[in-house]
């Protein structure tokens, strides 16, 4: 499959997509300068977040709508507050992709509801991604299926049999280009947590690409997926997150947003083919093998022993596993300290 002209797959470097969520801290000139940041560090897409906190909660500050929870980055906040100061504006999200178009980035994002797909449609974004704690949510999902563009679901929280569901929903409302995400829905995400193993078995069970949605700290997670089949990967990136910002506390910075590329593309490489024997790089490097050399001066008809023939470096001579055969032999013809045995030299 294809998002706008990158591959997506097992002989494609992986797709990389800087999500900038709401560390813009709500300065437009903050998220243009997030864009080229991600262009520089080579990230090959730039995700947003469309929704407003009207679409996504109530304005209450008790109750279910406050976060009480003591290991949450957001603890004592009311989710309408938090919603308030990590949407991007709607008329941001012109000049945003407009500027990523421009840097060769494409630009995406993740709808809340039936209002952002329509919005989005607008803009004629290349793909749609689902959050985690919408992949339940049915009718989101046929809505943004029966577009027609990829989608790319995050699986935090969910079920075998609720993700069944909402393959089943994105296929039969016309999604035929389909990635899933590996997630764990925690800020920030511990390796441990992540379980990463289940890349494979989820590529094997819904029959499409599988990626990482990364919540960890670094990058080494995202490399490790890499080789149990990640196609895509996703991180959240800041400029610094000495500036805090709402996601910042578990965001790359630029300079590792470039490592993440450059260390999941060489992981990328790396895998290969099943394949034993020299490489056309190695073999070169043949020569450094022991092999069978006389090691002292020797007459015609001299008996080979351990003081006069030795397994030494480099490999021009016979194999070390043929020094048994060797032993106890006559030399056919003078032989100086140096010679590399072969077979012709024996008696």
């Amino acid at each position: 499959m294809r998002i706008a002209e990158h591959e997506i797959g097992l002989k494609a470097r992986p797709f990389i997509i800087a999500e900038m969520s709401g560390n813009h801290n709500q300065s437009l000139q903050r998220a243009l300068e997030m864009v080229d940041a991600a262009a520089r560090a080579g990230a090959h897409a730039l995700k947003l977040q469309t929704y407003t906190a009207e679409t996504m909660t109530l304005d209450l500050d008790h109750g279910d709508f406050l976060i009480s929870d003591q290991k949450s980055l957001w603890n004592g906040r009311s989710l309408y507050a938090l919603y308030e100061e990590a949407h991007t504006p709607w008329e941001w999200h012109a000049p945003i992709f407009a500027r990523a178009r421009a840097l060769g980035l494409v630009p995406f994002s993740t709808p809340f509801d039936s209002s952002a797909v329509e919005f989005l449609e607008s803009l004629d974004v290349a793909a749609y991604k689902i959050a985690s704690f919408e992949n339940v949510d049915l009718p989101l999902i046929r809505r943004v299926a029966a577009t027609g563009r990829p989608m790319i679901i995050s699986t935090g929280m969910a079920s075998v049999a609720e993700l069944d569901e909402t393959v089943q929903a994105a296929r039969a409302a016309g999604c035929k280009d389909l990635i899933l995400l590996k997630c764990t829905s925690t800020y920030p995400a511990t390796p441990a947590n992540t379980n990463i193993s289940t890349i494979p078995h989820m590529r094997q069970l819904f029959d499409c690409e599988v990626g990482l949605s990364d919540h960890t700290m670094g990058i080494g997670t995202s490399v490790a997926s890499v080789a149990l089949g990640a196609t895509v990967i996703e991180k959240h990136f800041t400029l610094r997150r000495a500036d805090g910002g709402v996601d910042a506390a578990f965001s790359l910075e630029p300079e590792e947003l470039q490592s993440l590329v450059q260390e999941t593309e060489r992981a990328w490489q790396a895998l290969g083919k099943v394949a034993y024997g020299p490489t056309d790089a190695e073999r070169g490097s043949l020569q450094f093998r022991r092999s069978l050399y006389v090691c002292r001066d020797m007459a015609a008809g001299e008996v080979f022993t351990p003081e006069n023939v030795r397994a030494i470096r480099p490999g021009r001579g016979l194999a070390p596993k043929h020094l048994d055969a060797v032993l106890g032999r006559q030399a056919k013809v003078a032989l100086a300290k140096g010679t590399a045995l072969a077979w012709h030299l024996l008696v």
